[in-house]
């Protein structure tokens, strides 16, 4: 009798620490700033806050890879530092970002730092107006193929070629949240930060995760916008439409430069979406790389890349806003 009593009592005392552990997971919305921008993160049936976890990842991607702290590795490797063993979170943005350098045909390029910091968009905010000689000086220093890693440090052809991954940074840190999350068997969840989205699984509801995209052909109208489905998919897009500047003179300088040319001026693509079943980080690259392009060249590496897909907007030779889409978005 006694020990039918002991077996009741564990089996009751297991029961309530089983739906103790059921009622602990809950939903959690984490918002904050960082890499100069804002974030959001979301997931569902989580079992704690990790928003500690997820600072404390940040403050080690900030440390690799932000040119605008002195003290980083690219920082330092920049100034020409060659004492500096990279980390796994660098290799792993270099190693990406050589592959889609040459996916792309170095239209998606990191070394064009230099250049960003003379045209004014960069962390040096030097605003110089090139002269033609300039840019043709500073080309020397232009093209990822002229770095490599070797024995866990950065070898530069020339000292004064610049690494800058902020084109790829914001989707590599959601890349990074996402593992995270999935070493937390969290299941579903939403991941954006300054614009950059990632997804998992899905909402609340058991709803797909539908985001609102501004269509600025419709923008007057109540369409002004168009739904997406992000369910396990990343999304990214690059444009010029903020981030310009005007010279006294009235040319107009855009923060994307061409690393075919070394100019920041504007072409007749305005801005790049692109939603694909990839790493965000792959997604924010082929956006950045596609503003470099062009229309012409962006639709025809989508055309011959199927697994990715884009909503380009445009300028047409009548001077009015257009836009191209592919199969899925049509």
């Amino acid at each position: 009798m006694i020990l039918k009593n002991k077996v009741i009592v564990i089996a009751v005392l297991l029961a309530f620490i089983s739906c103790s552990k059921v009622e602990k997971a809950k939903d959690f919305t984490l918002e904050g700033r960082v890499f100069g921008t804002t974030y959001k993160i979301v997931y569902l049936e989580g079992a704690e806050n990790y928003q500690t976890g997820l600072d404390s990842l940040f403050f080690l991607m900030n440390k690799s890879l932000s040119t605008y702290i002195p003290s980083s590795d690219i920082s330092r490797i920049n100034r020409g530092d060659s004492t500096v063993v990279v980390d796994d979170l660098f290799l792993e943005v270099f190693k990406k970002s050589k592959r889609i350098y040459t996916e792309t045909n170095g239209f998606f390029d990191p070394t064009v730092g230099n250049l960003v910091n003379a045209w004014g968009f960069g962390p040096k905010n030097e605003r110089i107006n090139l002269t033609d000689e300039q840019v043709t000086q500073e080309m020397q220093y232009v093209g990822l193929d002229k770095v490599i890693i070797a024995d866990g440090k950065i070898k530069k052809q020339d000292a004064q070629i610049y690494l800058d991954f902020n084109s790829i940074a914001k989707g590599f840190g959601i890349d990074v949240v996402a593992r995270f999350l999935d070493s937390k068997n969290i299941a579903n969840y939403l991941i954006e930060i300054g614009g950059e989205i990632r997804t998992k699984g899905v909402k609340k509801g058991n709803h797909p995760w539908v985001i609102k995209l501004v269509n600025p052909i419709k923008k007057d109208n109540a369409k002004g916008y168009r739904k997406i489905d992000l369910s396990n998919k990343s999304m990214a897009t690059s444009g010029n439409y903020r981030k310009f500047r005007v010279t006294e003179d009235g040319q107009k300088y855009v923060h994307t430069v061409n690393p075919k040319t070394g100019y920041a001026i504007e072409s007749n693509l305005l801005s790049a979406s692109v939603i694909a079943g990839l790493d965000c980080a792959d997604t924010d690259a082929y956006a950045t790389a596609f503003m470099a392009m062009g229309l012409d060249k962006a639709k025809e590496f989508l055309a011959a890349h199927k697994n990715i897909d884009a909503i380009l907007l445009f300028i047409n030779e009548n001077g009015d806003l257009e836009e191209y889409k592919t199969n899925a978005y049509n």
